[in-house]
This record gives C-alpha cells, sequence and structure tokens, in this order.
C-alpha cells in the first residue's frame, strides 16, 4: 500500500508549542481543518489518553501519536517538525522531541496496524529523520515524505551502472533461462547509492527485489514485480536468502515449486559478483514435504514476518549486551493453550487485543523486555499476543534434534508437531533462529559460537 497519497503539504508544519498537548493541538488544527466530520476538541483527549496509558515515543526523537476515529476516510495524517525540540513525558531531560507524526485511522481501517508499523518502521530510520529536520523549508520536507512513502528516490540514469553489474544482470537471464527459472531475485542491499538497472531480459521472468531497504526509498522499486522487505544481519552475500524467500512463499509471491535465479554481491559493494539457482523444494524439501503450504491456516503472513523479524533482532542485539534465548509459538492458539500453563503472571492480561497486538510497533520493546522470562510467547494468528512466560508440557517429541539444540527447542519442536502452530527460536548460547513446524526445523539465521553469522 502507498501511503504518499496521505502527506498533503497543508498539513505539514513547523511546531510552535514545547509541549506534547500543545504540538497535537496544532497538527489537530491542520489535520481537521477541511473535515466537517472531525473536531479537534473532541479527538484531543482520546490521544493523551492512549498517550497516558502507552507512549507513542518511538525513539530518535520521534513521536507517532495515533488513534481510531469515526470518519469517512482511512486515513488523516499530519506532520510536526520541531528543531528545537518539544518536552515529552517520561523521557531523559536531555531528549526531546523533534518529529510528531499524528495519525488518524477510520474505524473500519482493516489494514490500521499494518500501515502504523509502515510508517513507524520508515521514521525510526535515523537517517531519514535526520533529512527532514534539515530540510531548508516545509516544501521540501513534503517533497522527502512523498518520495519516501511513495518508495522511489533513486530513479534509473542518474547514476550509469558498472560494466559488471550490466554483465551480472545479463548473465542472470542466461543462467534463468538455461535452468528454467521462474523468477529472478536480485539482492539490492549490494547497492549503496546506484539504482538497479534492470535489462529488457528480465521481463521474461517474475523480477523480485529484496532488500531490507525496499519501500523505504532508498533503492528505486519501480521496475520489479514484487518486493521483499527483509533485515540482514549479516554481510554475506545471500544472508537473507532463507528468510525471503519463506516470507515470499507466506505471501504468494513464489510457489514450492519454483525455480529462483539469485543476483547479489557483499552489501554496500555496489558489485555484483555472485549467481544462484534456488529450487525451492529442495531448500524448503523438509518442511514442504506432503503439503503445498506450510503456514498454519490462522496465521498471516504479515505476523509470521513480523515474529521472524523480532526474533533475529533479539539474536543479534540481545538485552543489554547479553544473549537472549526465547521462544514464540504462532497459531492454533485454542489448542496450544490446553498444553500449556503460566510460570509467572501473564504481563498481556486485560489489554485491548488492538494494543497486544504484534504487528503495533508500540510492542517491540514489550516483547523484547519479556523476552528475558522463562517459557513462551503465546499468540494468536493474527498477532494479538496471549501470553508470556508460558511453559510448554507438549507430548514428548520423540525424534533427535541436531547436536547443539536444547530444550526450548525439544519444546518448540514437540509443540509443533502435536499441534497446528509454528514455534520459532532464539537460542541463548548461539543467537541462531530456528523456525519449527510439524516437528521439522528451519534454521533462518545460524550463528557461530563465537556470535559471527554464518
Amino acid at each position: 500500500m502507498r501511503l504518499d497519497r496521505y502527506f498533503t503539504r497543508r498539513r505539514i508544519l513547523d511546531l510552535e508549542s514545547d509541549n506534547l498537548e500543545g504540538s497535537l493541538k496544532e497538527l489537530l488544527k491542520v489535520a481537521t481543518a477541511r473535515f466537517s466530520d472531525l473536531n479537534p476538541k473532541r479527538l484531543l483527549p482520546g490521544l493523551m489518553q492512549r498517550e497516558n496509558t502507552m507512549t507513542t515515543y518511538l525513539g530518535n526523537g520521534v513521536a507517532l501519536p495515533h488513534l481510531r476515529v469515526k470518519m469517512g476516510r482511512k486515513y488523516v495524517f499530519a506532520i510536526g517538525r520541531s528543531k528545537e525540540g518539544i518536552s515529552y513525558d517520561g523521557l531523559k531531560s536531555q531528549e526531546k522531541v523533534h518529529l510528531v507524526v499524528l495519525m488518524l485511522a477510520g474505524e473500519n481501517a482493516r489494514d490500521y496496524l499494518n500501515v502504523l508499523a509502515a510508517v513507524a518502521r520508515l521514521v525510526k530510520d535515523m537517517s531519514f529523520v535526520e533529512a527532514l529536520l534539515e530540510s531548508a523549508s516545509l516544501d521540501e520536507l513534503h517533497e522527502r515524505l512523498i518520495s519516501a512513502f511513495g518508495g522511489i528516490l533513486a530513479s534509473p540514469g542518474k547514476t550509469r551502472q558498472s560494466s559488471i553489474n550490466r554483465l551480472m544482470l545479463r548473465q542472470a537471464t542466461r543462467v534463468a533461462k538455461g535452468a528454467n527459472c521462474d523468477s529472478i531475485a536480485v539482492f539490492g542491499d549490494t547497492m549503496l547509492t546506484r539504482p538497479v538497472e534492470l535489462p529488457e531480459s528480465f521481463s521474461d521472468f517474475k523480477s523480485v527485489l529484496i532488500s531490507r531497504r525496499a519501500k523505504e526509498g532508498d533503492i528505486d522499486d519501480s521496475h520489479f514485480d514484487e518486493v521483499i522487505q527483509v533485515r540482514s544481519f549479516s554481510n554475506g552475500r545471500l544472508s537473507q536468502l532463507r528468510s525471503a524467500f519463506l516470507v515470499g512463499v507466506t505471501r504468494g509471491i513464489f510457489s514450492v515449486n519454483d525455480k529462483i535465479c539469485c543476483v547479489g554481491g557483499i552489501p554496500g559493494s555496489e558489485q555484483f559478483d555472485t549467481l544462484v539457482v534456488v529450487d525451492m523444494k529442495h531448500e524448503f524439501q523438509a518442511l514442504l514435504a506432503e503439503r503445498d503450504n506450510f503456514m498454519p491456516a490462522d496465521v498471516s503472513p504479515e505476523v509470521l514476518e513480523r515474529v521472524i523479524g523480532i526474533a533475529m533482532e533479539l539474536s543479534v542485539e540481545g538485552r543489554e549486551g547479553k544473549p537472549v534465548g526465547t521462544l514464540f509459538v504462532l497459531g492454533d492458539t485454542k489448542k496450544v493453550e490446553t498444553m500449556t500453563k503460566p510460570l509467572v503472571l501473564n504481563p498481556f492480561f486485560g489489554y485491548k487485543e488492538e494494543d497486544r497486538n504484534i504487528l503495533s510497533p508500540f510492542m517491540d520493546e514489550t516483547v523484547k523486555e519479556f523476552s528475558s522470562l522463562d517459557g513462551a510467547f503465546i499468540l494468536q494468528g493474527d498477532g494479538v499476543l496471549v501470553s508470556a512466560g508460558s511453559l510448554i508440557h507438549a507430548p514428548d517429541f520423540d525424534q533427535s534434534l541436531p547436536s547443539g539444540l536444547g530444550a526450548r527447542h525439544a519444546a518448540a519442536a514437540a509443540i509443533s508437531l502435536a499441534t497446528d502452530a509454528m514455534a520459532i527460536v532464539v537460542s541463548s548460547s548461539s543467537g541462531q533462529v530456528t523456525v519449527f513446524r510439524s516437528g521439522i526445523s528451519l534454521p533462518l539465521v545460524e550463528r557461530s559460537f563465537s556470535g559471527k553469522t554464518l
């Protein structure tokens, strides 16, 4: 979904207030100016109440206050910039908010949490925030917002691609034809400053851009048929491969019978140097055995992607510099709950489902903090967090696990075999991230005990 059409110049302003409530009043004034069904005086208490319940501060000097309202449109955004910074309750005295993104969502906007997460993902990028704050004028700020949320900042032809890169892309089409591939996947993080210019021969295949920055404006994705945004935690040439293909299968971008020609290189090197042909059935042979879709029926692809993203961040970052092992159980919740019991009081009990949905960007830090609890996170297929610190007592798992996998992995394998759920494990010793389905494991991020990604 492209969000650029929701950002209009008349709803972007330099804030005069030095506190959050005053800033919200300014933003509500411009947000509601042309809509007779929106009353700023009625909206302000709702925004402040949400702020008192759970902060909408994202870090990096950015706040994202948001509210569901009854209105005839899906979304209304207003952007406020404060170069001096505004005071914000709960932050350290030296920390100020410099960018306030107000989001009003209609009650019938079904993709509300996905849009909220997409906006948060972009405005949490410090380099992007700095670019907005340093814009010489509000017109320039508006142009940068439109470019970023539209997904295109670079355009083909601004910088000529090197002869080796052109050769690699041409050879990719020859390899794809010779290997009877269905798609060509380009690992776009190879190119840090130059756009990826696709040869005309790519039109014979489905072209897919894989990048941690895709749809965030750093890469021109306009000529690709599909885009998969996956964060990489390694400088390996194709380090995103398994995660990207797993996401691609869940979204229907790839099929389980596809062959894919991959073009990549060292991230940021500006040089493609690797061609690999991947047979999806072979790559995911164990997980796809005797099934056309390994996803549980009640699990949405967006939720699986988010859980994997948080698991990978825990794998690399840990908490306060220390490795953290944790377990997520996703889907078939009613049956899963019959095989679990609480080890601690449930920290998610009593909150509205919308406030404890893992798709909400404001749940990231909450989940990471509770990851230090013994036991598992239990999630519904729509992303609602049911509990944390749950002990799994599924029937014994009688298959041997690979060397180095312990009790947490055994519990994940057992619950995924006894129910129609998926389990995602982060190893506390190595940081390896592993997906379990029907008792079968698939490592997504494999890390050595020295902490280096393999």
